[in-house]
């Protein structure tokens, strides 16, 4: 994606509906778009300007190449995604800029991947561990579809990081390691290892305990500053005439953000290096850290290996009339359950 211009053939377009319904498309030749009031013709939006409208019976669609986080709220998923709210605070408090080597785990949907690889711009390098190939297989193809190709400074890697960690990044190498898992604290030696002195470890967490599990940990460690942690409510406003109030409805909590700085081999923080309480995390008093046990939806095998082909189809289409100008098959997006409401998981296949 980033082209600007009239659209071609092999672009990516937004459709907005007239109930501000949005649906996603890859221009091909031969190709239309079915809605209930007749069929639009792929041809006709190639050679119109982005944001133009087009007509089909009495309804119109708006066409417009959609943004990053258009993108990311419509692509196949296999695993929940950390919403564009999140990902924005995270490259922000993360410092993410060119030239860094930046270490990510897990990968998921490829959500913060985009994210972190639109801020590389091409540079350095982004590290990201997976344990479930077909997490890792959906990721692949949705920031290869959102490209145009695979970044050349991306590197997947499928297992655990705290085992691989090593094999794949020097002690020191590391710039930043984002953490979006359950189990974070358990990462936190191997996380010292790689950062180097002055690095910054941020960890992605659902629920209050895990939160306070890892900040424990990180203290618990002594090679990093105080912990700082944090969450982000975004509440939109409906601004009509006179009618000016908050949105009946949000995304509220959706996780918490800690962010810490790895400091130099040798100095000692005491005022960090708190020895837990007897009773803080017994592990007999604790229940398995799975995605059920901290209230996530565990994402079903059969919808995963759905997700993996949506993502590789959708890849492929864009790929194809990018490259080639030839027809791809244009795919539409897959819901997440949990937003199956949202006007923003709408989708619609030819």
């Amino acid at each position: 994606m980033g082209r600007s211009g009239p659209f071609q053939w092999g672009d990516v377009v937004q459709l907005t509906g007239p109930k501000q319904r949005r649906y996603t498309i890859v221009l091909a030749e031969g190709k239309q778009f079915g809605t209930q009031h007749g069929a639009l013709p792929h041809a006709d939006f190639v050679g119109l300007d982005d944001g133009s409208l087009v007509s089909v019976g009495e309804s119109e669609y708006l066409a417009i190449r959609p943004l990053l986080q258009d993108y990311v709220m419509s692509m196949p998923r296999g695993a929940a995604i950390i919403y564009p709210k999140d990902a924005s605070h995270i490259v922000g408090f993360a410092d993410i800029h060119p030239d860094l080597t930046i270490v990510e785990a897990g990968v998921g949907s490829g959500a913060l991947s985009l994210w972190l690889l639109r801020a590389l711009h091409g540079t350095g390098r982004l590290v990201s561990f997976e344990r479930r190939e077909e997490f890792r297989d959906v990721a692949e193809a949705n920031v290869t579809g959102f490209f145009g190709e695979r970044p050349a400074n991306w590197q997947t890697v499928l297992g655990d990081l705290a085992d691989e960690l090593g094999e794949h990044v020097a002690d020191g190498e590391a710039d930043r390691v984002l953490l979006d898992m359950l189990a974070p604290w358990e990462c936190v030696d191997a996380t010292a290892l790689a950062l180097r002195p002055g690095g910054l470890v941020l960890c992605y967490v659902a629920t209050v305990t895990q939160l306070s599990r890892t900040v424990e940990a990180i203290r618990a460690d002594g090679r990093f500053t105080a912990p700082v942690s944090s969450e982000t409510l975004v509440r939109g406003w409906h601004v009509e005439g006179l009618a000016v109030r908050p949105d009946h409805r949000m995304v509220a909590h959706t996780g918490f953000l800690m962010t810490a700085r790895r400091v130099a081999d040798g100095v000692e923080l005491p005022s960090f290096r708190r020895r837990a309480a007897k009773a803080d995390f017994a592990e007999a008093d604790i229940e398995a850290w799975t995605p059920g046990a901290v209230g996530d939806r565990a994402p079903s095998d059969k919808r995963a290996r759905r997700a993996r082909r949506d993502a590789q189809r959708q890849a492929a289409a864009i790929a194809a009339g990018t490259s080639a100008g030839v027809a791809g098959e244009p795919v539409a997006p897959t819901a997440d359950p949990a937003h199956a409401d949202s006007a923003d998981s709408a989708a619609q296949v030819d």
